[in-house]
């Protein structure tokens, strides 16, 4: 079996937006507040897990909103 790269793995596309981390709750879990004016809950991405990037109440961050849940996300990016 061959695989090729850049072919479309079926993932949907999802809305990459910024905001800012205005609480943080239990397991991981952060309420961010968007630009355009609505809260979300996000939690952090493995990739920062990993790198143990923290995130703190005031940063500025980047979340990738979930297709299936608007309402929730995964914060991909902290900006310093």
């Amino acid at each position: 079996m061959v695989k090729t790269k850049g072919f479309s793995s079926g993932k949907k596309e999802r809305a990459e937006l910024s905001g800012i981390v205005k609480e943080t709750l239990p397991d991981a879990l952060f309420r961010v507040e968007l630009e355009e004016g609505r809260e979300v809950l996000a939690h952090i991405s493995g990739k920062m897990r990993i790198h143990r990037i923290k995130v703190l109440l005031g940063d500025s961050v980047r979340v990738e909103l979930s297709p299936y849940d608007p309402n929730r996300g995964r914060i991909v990016y902290r900006s310093k």
